[in-house]
């Protein structure tokens, strides 16, 4: 393990001076690599697979870390007062009293940053060290990460992370195709495949061939463009060119494929991966920000009152301390004459009094904070609620900075892809015939009944192929099948022909890889009905329908694309040839045949209620061909696929000919399954008044489609505009048409209020309604895609974009790269000046999670970058909820209330120095002992404050997420801010007041009970001492609203303390003030003075808060009130009256089309042209290079006509 640290610590040292390197070194314009040849490789200083996002090596954190906390104006300030305090000649207090404190505070920040930073190497560590085999002196080894190099050739394996951007060599798969998921680059789970280049695809896995590869590849310098890549690679006096289609990038997981192998182009830090996951940049919270303005401010004060008592000290000395030299005589380096004299006494005087009235800026303000901040952030660990049973897995605050922050939230950026959804889709209904299925209707009321946990599925059992995890709940469907109804095996039959999906028999259990999730979703639901896909050649297709096994020949696949939205194949069996399609709604209903009235009428009831619950739609129809016009369009199809003039125009004419005067055959609705309490999260943190946006790597239609699904998008909105033009012009003109009309709606609409309130009835204590009138109906949404964005953010529009997307309810960015979704985030801080969230679960997040005020990673299935990446980890999106209206609302008001009960009492104990001030001649001599103005803020008044900042809640976790708009004062900065301050600042002043002239009036002239006198200078100041302490104690028992074991042991402890240390000091110690309060103590006019002092104090102050909560209560007051008085009413009250979130598949009707299917053009040319077919009945021996021929049974298919981009016939 040592050594392992060693070489940890080493790696970090060498990739921190790489760095430096880099950043002195010279731009880099083209990338020359060597495979296999490591000495050609080092002259260029590539960087290395080394990543490093922590902060402190062993070696320099103590410097840096010191450095770092210098730079806060406070710690200077105390820095400089403790030099000050060093010189005898101005200071009347010991350095001790700001040494101990300022000590303190360094070793409790330097704690908790090297804390945050051990995190940190532990999570680097986590990656670095992963394993990957790489190709050294001909051989493979396995390495860890950190130690792959640009050049190197590393072989990945199935379902293995890709560990550095590579150039691919060669793949187990035909024809050097191997497919990815990109997931954690774009968020997409859809198999992508990539094709290396025919001369190195001959490698195979023939290690002696690889190793000896020597060619040289010149490409592009490293850059963040994930979708493009140039290069060449010059082997054998040939060059040739290098695309995006033959890199595999970092972070890419390897599917489907056994083995490939690659060389290293880019790693480490050059990667794109990296390159899109934007620089850590030092986060503080909007009141660390007010704290440095409002520290500033106090310094100008303090530097005031100091101002003040050298003019009063110098006109002092001048016409009256002069006379008295006798009997005070002045200090040596003082000059005799009265004027001079009196000029430089005035000025020690204003460094004497800096020293002493120092308080006023709290030290231990900082310490607090930090401990308060470190507690909090170990409550959210601890919180069981949330933990996601399933996994585990636990919230982490990994950063104990940010906590209060989580409770002035304006703006959420959220990832959809494995944040909103769990990225599994499901067959949920289908309408076949005009005949819906899928809900279970009760047969009393007719009304469909709620599917839940102890609903009985359909017995599938019977089929053997059938997959114990699809679940289907109406058997309706079931009985059809079983009466071999013609609509519903038809409709079945389609599923299981109309499709791009490959099958693969793994130890003896049929498996498919799909293209989309979606494609898988509607072939599963056919295997599980009877109709199973089984295999495919090239030139034929075959299932399996209800036990008969069928085979089709495969005439021509009309591939999908975004423009065309379906997809054809067309199949001969048995003399027939029939097409089948299957696409969005509108796209299929322009093309039916005319006399389906009826039929398009139900379906299209039936798709409006699937689209309303947000489920994705497709429509499915069908039409038999006529032999001989099949032949005469193929060929007509083949003069217009090899045509160079206008090839696309021909092909769409072509296309349209025999995608027409279709027959309906029905819709699916399949379920992008949401993540538990999506709907519910999202409903309540609208209501708490934070906006979310969605920024996703996903297609349009999909990104609507759950937007609707978790309720970002409602039919009850006034209008939807989208953004989807390609220019500057054209997206500069949709942004000034949609701006139009959000100002003509505006204009004609009556102002409404938005805040929701509690009300109770007469008939009892604690019958309560939510408001509804705080949420008006309507409101607009805004969805613009990548391509549009570019421009929108561009310096000219953004603020254009910025107005209109501002003034709608939901905002839906489609098809952004990571690096857009940071740019989203860094406008919306610029400009909106809000404190912002970014959420996301995949290393495409990690750019905006880094940008936002706070990052937030969910612990999901696509890698830890961004839990890496980001300030908190949540294993659920609705955990959001939790962490923001519980813990987010409570960090920001425990901490509001620490900070102003804070200043309260400091400027309470340090003004009472001024006061005295103009009893002893502005000499700087101090009230209260030295010991105890070390301690006040240490020891005395510390813990009670800290119990208060780590326990104290107004209302409790339930009734925070029952009642959302409890969070709204945190969105206004409503309990900290300047004018709070002055009001706590102003508090103190007037405190300290009473505090000090009560006391003076009492022992100015008193006398003991024995006639002597009591109006001594140590005696006053234990007496002002002592009700300080008590008083101060009063207070916060007032502002504490939630008791626990703690605070009583803190509060009345603290109390207890003071006294017993005391008198271990002077008794025991022997302090300078030994017996002054216990001979106070000892008289009757103490007490008095006392419960006088408490009483002129405390009884306004409970008087102002009986008023306003009684006449003016809060929110806040009214739910507490509910909760103090009315728990057996509120237990009885449905939940449903309290909360306003819809369900997340509540029926409803929808007039919008649900379409979205997540697939891509390009995998029907593969499978007709038979690059991506296996062999299946290789001959013994039939291996090339390690790996299977490519030779197949059926060389006698029909010729493949030159394909079109989406068209393919065979």
């Amino acid at each position: 393990m040592a050594e392992d640290e060693q070489k940890v610590e080493a790696e970090e040292d060498a990739a921190e001076k790489e760095e430096e390197k880099g950043e002195e070194g010279e731009i880099e314009t083209e990338r020359r690599i060597k495979p296999n040849n490591p000495e050609f490789n080092a002259q260029f200083n590539y960087a290395k697979n080394y990543i490093k996002t922590s902060k402190y090596t062993l070696l320099n954190f103590i410097p840096y870390n010191l450095f770092e906390q210098f730079q806060r104006l406070a710690n200077f300030y105390f820095l400089c007062l403790l030099v000050l305090q060093l010189i005898p000649v101005i200071s009347s207090l010991t350095p001790v009293t700001t040494a101990v404190p300022l000590i303190g505070v360094l070793m409790v920040t330097g704690i908790k940053d090297a804390y945050d930073d051990y995190q940190r190497h532990r999570s680097d560590n986590q990656v670095n060290r992963r394993k990957s085999y790489v190709l050294r002196n001909g051989q493979l080894a396995e390495e860890m990460w950190s130690k792959v190099e640009v050049g190197d050739v590393i072989r990945m394996e199935n379902n293995q992370f890709v560990a550095a951007d590579v150039l691919l060599l060669s793949t187990s798969e035909p024809n050097g195709l191997c497919y990815i998921e990109t997931s954690e680059l774009d968020g997409e789970t859809n198999l992508k495949s990539k094709q290396c280049l025919p001369e190195t695809e001959e490698f195979g896995q023939d290690v002696g061939r690889i190793g000896s590869f020597q060619g040289e590849i010149r490409c592009e310098p490293p850059n963040n463009q994930l979708n493009k890549f140039d290069g060449t690679l010059y082997w054998d006096n040939q060059a040739h060119p290098l695309d995006n289609d033959k890199i595999l990038l970092r972070g890419c997981i390897l599917r489907n494929t056994q083995w490939c192998y690659g060389v290293v182009i880019f790693a480490g830090k050059d990667t794109k991966l990296m390159m899109n996951s934007g620089k850590t940049k030092f986060k503080r919270t909007s009141i660390d920000r007010l704290l440095n303005f409002i520290i500033l401010g106090i310094v100008f004060f303090l530097l005031s009152m100091c101002l003040f008592c050298t003019v009063a000290c110098g006109i002092w000395e001048t016409l009256t301390g002069q006379h008295f030299r006798i009997f005070l005589p002045w200090d040596s380096l003082v000059p005799p004459e009265p004027a001079g004299g009196a000029a430089v006494i005035a000025l020690l005087v204003f460094f004497s009094y800096a020293i002493v009235l120092n308080t006023v800026v709290p030290i231990s303000l900082y310490v607090s904070v930090e401990v308060i901040r470190l507690c909090q952030s170990f409550l959210i660990n601890w919180d069981v609620a949330l933990c996601y049973a399933p996994t585990g897995v636990h919230a982490k605050a990994r950063t104990t900075t940010l906590n209060e922050e989580l409770g002035q939230i304006e703006y959420i950026f959220s990832d959809k892809t494995g944040t909103l959804t769990q990225n599994i889709m499901t067959f949920n209904k289908c309408s076949i015939a005009g005949r819906s299925f899928g809900d279970i209707i009760d047969p009393r009321t007719g009304e469909s009944l709620e599917i839940n946990e102890y609903t009985r599925s359909v017995d599938l059992s019977h089929n053997p192929y059938h997959e114990s995890s699809f679940k289907f709940y109406d058997h309706a469907l079931t009985d059809a099948l079983d009466a071999s109804d013609p609509s519903c095996e038809l409709f079945f039959r389609l599923l299981a022909l109309c499709h791009t999906v490959m099958s693969e028999d793994k130890n003896g259990k049929l498996e498919y890889q799909a293209q989309s999730p979606d494609e898988a979703a509607l072939v599963s639901a056919a295997r599980n009905f009877g109709f199973v896909f089984l295999s495919r050649t090239p030139n034929s297709i075959t299932i399996s329908a209800k036990g008969t096994e069928e085979m089709y020949e495969l005439l021509c696949i009309l591939d999908f694309n975004n423009v065309r939205k379906r997809m054809s194949v067309i199949l001969k069996r048995d003399g027939k040839i029939r097409l089948y399609c299957k696409g969005a709604d509108s796209i299929i209903y322009e093309r039916l045949k005319d006399g389906q009235e009826s039929l398009k009428y139900h379906t299209q009831e039936h798709l409006n209620k699937f689209a309303g619950e947000g489920l994705r739609t497709l429509c499915l129809a069908y039409k038999d061909l006529d032999g001989e016009y099949f032949q005469n369009w193929k060929a007509r199809h083949h003069e217009a696929a090899i045509s160079l003039d206008r090839r696309e125009e021909k092909l769409d004419a072509i296309y349209e000919e025999i995608e027409k005067d279709l027959i309906l055959l029905g819709a699916t609705a399949i379920e992008d399954k949401l993540q538990d309490g999506v709907p519910q999260t999202i409903a309540n943190l609208a209501i708490a008044g934070i906006k979310i946006w969605v920024l996703t790597g996903d297609k349009q239609e999909t990104a609507i489609n759950i937007g609707y699904s978790c309720q970002l998008l409602t039919d009850d909105m006034l209008d939807i505009f989208i953004i989807d033009a390609h220019t500057a012009s054209e997206v500069e003109d949709q942004l000034k048409k949609y701006r139009e009309e959000i100002r003509n709606v505006n204009a004609t609409s009556q102002p409404q209020t938005n805040l929701s309130v509690v009300t109770f009835s007469d008939e009892g204590v604690g019958q309560d309604t939510l408001s509804d009138a705080g949420e008006p109906n309507g409101g607009f949404a805004l969805v613009i895609n990548g391509h549009s964005l570019v421009w929108a953010l561009s310096p000219k529009f953004e603020q254009l974009f910025l107005e209109v997307a501002s003034q709608c309810k939901s905002v839906i960015c489609c098809r952004v790269t990571p690096l857009q979704k940071a740019l989203v985030v860094d406008l919306v801080k610029r400009y909106k000046k809000a404190v912002t969230l970014a959420v996301g679960d995949g290393a495409n997040d990690v750019s905006m999670i880094k940008t936002a005020h706070i990052g937030v990673g969910i612990s999901g299935q696509e890698g830890l970058q961004a839990v890496l990446a980001s300030d908190y980890s949540v294993a659920q999106f609705r955990f959001l909820e939790r962490l923001l209206l519980v813990h987010g609302r409570w960090s920001y008001y425990r901490m509001c209330k620490f900070l102003r009960y804070f200043f309260y009492k400091n400027f309470a104990f340090t003004l009472c120095h001024f006061w005295f001030a103009f009893f002893v001649a502005f000499s700087a001599q101090t009230l209260f002992d030295p010991m105890f103005i070390s301690v006040y803020n240490l020891f005395y008044t510390s813990m009670p404050v800290l119990a208060l900042g780590i326990f104290e809640q107004d209302v409790n976790a339930v009734n925070s997420i029952k009642f959302p708009r409890l969070y709204s004062p945190g969105l206004n900065n409503a309990l900290f801010n300047k004018r709070e301050f002055f009001r706590s600042a102003l508090h103190g002043f007037l405190t300290s007041c009473v505090l000090f002239f009560i006391p003076f009036g009492a022992y100015y002239n008193g006398m003991d009970q024995d006639g002597r006198s009591m109006a001594d200078q140590q005696t006053f100041g234990s007496v002002v001492a002592t009700i300080l302490v008590i008083v101060v104690t009063v207070q916060i028992c007032l502002d504490t609203s939630y008791w626990t074991m703690f605070n009583h042991i803190t509060i009345w402890g603290s109390l207890i303390f003071y006294f017993l240390l005391q008198y271990f000091y002077n008794f025991v110690i022997g302090g300078e003030y030994v017996g002054a309060l216990a001979k106070a103590m000892g008289e009757p006019m103490f007490y008095f003075t006392s419960l006088l002092t408490i009483v002129v104090l405390m009884l306004p102050v409970m008087a102002w808060r009986f008023y306003w909560v009684d006449v003016h209560p809060t929110l806040s007051d009214k739910v507490r009130f509910k909760q103090r008085h009315d728990a057996k009413m509120a237990s009885k009250r449905s939940d449903h009256d309290m909360l306003r979130t819809p369900s997340a598949r509540r029926s409803r009707r929808s007039i919008r089309s649900g379409y979205a299917f997540a697939h891509q053009e390009g995998f029907g040319r593969l499978i007709t042209s038979g690059k991506i077919m296996r062999p299946r009945n290789p001959k013994p021996g039939a291996m090339s290079n390690g790996r299977t021929s490519n030779l197949r049974p059926d060389a006698n298919r029909v010729s493949v006509v030159a394909p079109a981009p989406s068209t393919v016939e065979v």
